[in-house]
């Protein structure tokens, strides 16, 4: 399974740490909202080292990026791999623009050994995967793989109401190319964002499956009174309505652990004022597990709460499903494949299932896809203190381009 073809770490690790400049953070993560001029500055950073790797570079009507290095056979579908440029709000350096730049150093390595694949080889950073500026997340491998139409994909707008087809205008990456294409076969690298592979002590995690999710938005609607002469009785307090509901949300989640995640992210408060009893709360909630009758199951008994605290406390409510992603499972034989290469290399590997949104989980619709996990620290992710080591960032490299060869061949 091993190849002669060898990624080279030093490399790689050099261009993660170069791209972080982009967007960094004082505590040592990154900033790059999707569409921002940063992701900007990010993206265009990534055109560059493609040209100078001497990739045809596209970019499809949802501002996705594509490298493409071409193969022996022009008829063959490319194979491909790829993951995203943009941030948490308050991000750290790999999640996500490592599997971008362990794709850029797979051609990279290619190159350097004189290598001509049958099959076209391509790396792509999706727009907007996080969904912290524009909701849902990973809206653009969404429009690829036809789950959502290319009208709502650029109709997203952010909580400043900008959409996302304006914001790719006005950072010059509205692209002209058609949104989906042929793929033979699609790989992601990403870091685990989670404690298993670091805590059992494996190089490479071999993804099998990703949860399935459920995303919500609600917006209890009370009145607003003066916090000194209003009885307690008598209050309609919006906020106490959305407390209830954070407690439940959580209570949910441990009620089918281990496996269930369950989160309120984002509250806003109106009119968010010391003296005044809040009269509208708009919030999010976030249900995830990998098995999609245990998801139901959460989704019925989240609702339920919402209802029974806006019940209780004379709340009008509007409440609507904004997401649902069901859980994936990966084609056996790209996961194959990936497990091969681990084992060729001799990295300690298990399969492991993944707790996060990626957007493989979307082109897995429409193309046979698998993942390659690398550990993290801690298992922290979405944090700027999040961290990788270089051996586990070219281990994973090494074992995405031995996949990816693998499927190259006519």
């Amino acid at each position: 399974m091993t190849s002669e073809v060898r990624i080279d770490g030093a490399r790689l690790w050099d261009s993660l740490m170069e791209m972080a400049k982009i967007g960094a953070t004082p505590k040592g993560g990154v900033c790059r909202l999707a569409l921002t001029d940063v992701d900007k500055a990010a993206r265009d950073l990534f055109v560059r080292w493609c040209e100078e790797a001497g990739c045809t570079v596209t970019v499809d009507k949802m501002g996705n990026i594509f490298g493409r290095r071409e193969g022996r056979r022009s008829d063959l579908a490319p194979v491909m791999t790829g993951s995203h440029i943009d941030s948490q709000p308050t991000g750290g350096k790999f999640d996500g623009i490592y599997g971008v730049l362990a794709g850029l150093e797979v051609i990279r390595a290619l190159n350097d050994a004189g290598v001509v694949t049958d099959a076209p080889i391509e790396v792509s950073a999706w727009t907007n995967e996080e969904g912290s500026r524009f909701a849902p997340a990973m809206v653009s491998s969404g429009v690829f793989a036809g789950v959502f139409d290319l009208e709502y994909g650029l109709s997203r707008r952010d909580l400043d109401g900008k959409t996302i087809g304006e914001e790719l205008a006005r950072i010059g990456y509205a692209g002209q190319a058609e949104v989906g294409k042929p793929v033979r076969a699609f790989f992601e690298a990403h870091i685990e964002q989670g404690p298993i592979l670091e805590a059992e002590g494996e190089t490479i995690g071999v993804v099998t499956h990703a949860q399935g999710q459920r995303w919500y938005e609600c917006t209890f609607t009370g009145q607003e009174a003066h916090a000194g002469p209003t009885p307690m009785r008598t209050r309609r307090d919006a906020l106490v309505g959305a407390a209830r509901v954070i407690d439940a949300v959580h209570r949910i989640g441990l009620e089918h652990a281990p496996l269930a995640c369950a989160t309120v992210g984002l509250l806003q408060v109106r009119p968010n004022s010391r003296n005044t009893i809040p009269g509208e709360v708009f919030f999010t909630v976030d249900l995830r597990h990998p098995d999609d009758a245990t998801l139901s199951r959460m989704d019925r008994d989240v609702r339920a709460a919402i209802a029974r605290a806006a019940e209780e406390l004379r709340l009008e409510t509007a409440l609507e499903e904004i997401w649902y992603s069901p859980p994936v499972p990966f084609d056996p034989a790209c996961v194959a494949a990936v497990r091969a290469a681990a084992e060729a290399n001799g990295f300690s590997h298990r399969d492991i299932v993944s707790g996060a949104g990626h957007d493989a989980c979307y082109v897995a619709r429409v193309a046979p896809t698998a993942m390659v996990f690398i550990p993290c620290e801690g298992g922290i992710s979405h944090n700027e203190i999040e961290s990788a080591s270089p051996a586990h960032v070219a281990a994973g490299a090494q074992v995405l381009l031995d996949a990816m060869l693998s499927r190259a061949k006519a």
